[in-house]
């Protein structure tokens, strides 16, 4: 019954290697490529997906679940383009749909390989979800895919009008006392971190990692404050 329901998954998602019935056979030349490039099946030795970097899950001839690639970065495995620009809610349903192939409720009466394997890739999916669908965490693993970390204490390198800003922001925060001082610091924050998104979107687009990393931080910051604000506002 699993089987056949994957199958038809795969079909619907594109998921499904090129060469199987119900798709457009690959040449013969491109298929022996295809097949010399590909792993093989850890179950049947056969080979389970197409050229390299075809999105293939399961084995087509024994329908074993494979192991996750380790060279797919979370935009390629997210089916999105590498770009601090994401449409949030293609993502969702990418989300989705990889979760309803791979996660471990689907796998109880299959091999322990593959429930492994299926634990491996739902926490794969769930970590690439989280860190794309959030604009500060998208963008540090955009730095991190260009070879670019923000390390801790880089306070000396920080726009020293914008650490005053944090401090005060944080003293107003310690000496507010009702909900609507807190919702008017909130929001305050709100639109400085809107603000903060917009130019990283656009340092990102002219490639200019330095810039996006300057405003990467000031996100984290802000990002601080907004936590400590919803800290606040949680009754004792």
């Amino acid at each position: 019954m699993w089987g056949g329901r994957a199958r038809a998954l795969l079909r619907v998602w594109g998921l499904w290697p090129a060469w199987v019935p119900g798709r457009r056979p690959l040449s013969s030349n491109a298929a022996s490529q295809a097949r010399s490039n590909s792993p093989r099946c850890w179950k049947c030795g056969g080979s389970p997906g197409g050229p390299m970097g075809e999105d293939v899950l399961f084995c087509p001839q024994c329908r074993a679940l494979q192991p996750p690639d380790p060279t797919r970065d979370y935009f390629s495995l997210m089916d999105c383009n590498r770009s601090f620009r994401v449409d949030t809610t293609k993502l969702q349903h990418r989300y989705q749909q990889l979760q309803r192939l791979v996660h471990p409720d689907f796998f109880s009466r299959r091999s322990q390989t593959e429930k492994d394997f299926s634990e491996k890739h739902s926490t794969l999916v769930n970590d690439a979800y989280k860190t794309l669908l959030a604009p500060l965490s998208r963008g540090l693993y955009l730095l991190k895919l260009h070879g670019i970390e923000i390390s801790e204490g880089t306070d000396d390198e920080m726009d020293k009008q914008f650490l005053v800003e944090i401090m005060e922001f944080n003293e107003k925060l310690t000496e507010a006392q009702s909900e609507a001082a807190m919702n008017e610091i909130e929001s305050i924050v709100a639109v400085k971190q809107k603000e903060c998104i917009d130019s990283a979107r656009r340092a990102f687009e002219q490639d200019d990692f330095e810039k996006a990393k300057e405003i990467l931080t000031k996100m984290r910051y802000l990002l601080n404050v907004e936590e400590k604000i919803k800290l606040k506002k949680i009754p004792l």
